[in-house]
């Protein structure tokens, strides 16, 4: 694949990229990072993603991949012969598994966490507990196993470790711990982090920190 042309309109503190970074990353794929300005987008993210506009957008020899999780799993597919082990599983139910957390993800941690960053007062509160409510249940699944899916990092890490390093920002705006609730998800996000591939590919908790309280400086939340 060394003629590929791989380039990834993200940014730096955007979970939904850091997930194709970390993909990219444990494929050992070559790309070319184009950071976008979210509040005046580029005609080239218009082009590649005209119908979200949203980042991330991984394109590859010229044609557009959209939705964070579908490039993971793109590159997963793509790349797959390149010495990496698979993020998906093979087995069909293990990955309808995988599917399925990665989705929960989605549906209940970021737009709880959205809510906790964007609100005050009753709002911020109720989004705090719905963020807890779908850690815990999160902190189930993952049990005494050192990954989601088993002994090996895959498909469902990649959707939520992005997360962990936004934790530092949910618990200074919402003024809660989420180790106290939910201990064995902190030392879980603590292992991937322990991945140079992995935590490369993140943003630095306090950095975030920093960029969120600029965003609700500049949204007239503070």
């Amino acid at each position: 694949m060394a003629a590929d042309k791989v380039v990834l309109l993200d940014c730096h503190f955007s979970m939904f990229g850091m997930r194709a970074r970390i993909a990219l990353a444990e494929k050992g794929v070559d790309y070319e990072y184009r950071e976008q300005n979210l509040f005046d987008k580029s005609a080239l993210l218009l082009e590649m993603n005209p119908v979200h506009k949203k980042i991330p957008v991984l394109i590859h020899n010229g044609k557009p991949v959209c939705e964070s999780m579908n490039i993971v799993e793109y590159v997963d597919e793509v790349w797959k012969n390149n010495n990496s082990s698979s993020l998906l599983p093979s087995d069909p139910y293990q990955r309808s598994q995988a599917r399925f957390w990665a989705d929960f993800v989605d549906q209940k941690v970021a737009d709880a966490g959205k809510r906790i960053w964007l609100k005050k007062g009753e709002e911020q509160e109720a989004a705090k507990n719905e963020l807890l409510d779908a850690l815990k249940l999160l902190e189930g699944e993952l049990g005494n196993k050192r990954y989601f899916g088993g002994d090996s990092f895959g498909f469902a890490d990649v959707a939520l470790v992005p997360f962990y390093t936004w934790f530092y920002a949910y618990e200074n705006l919402g003024n809660f711990s989420i180790e106290e609730h939910c201990p064995k998800l902190i030392e879980w996000g603590k292992r991937c982090v322990q991945k140079e591939r992995v935590s490369k590919s993140l943003s630095d908790p306090h950095k975030t920190y920093e960029f969120i309280v600029g965003l609700r400086k500049k949204f007239g939340i503070e």
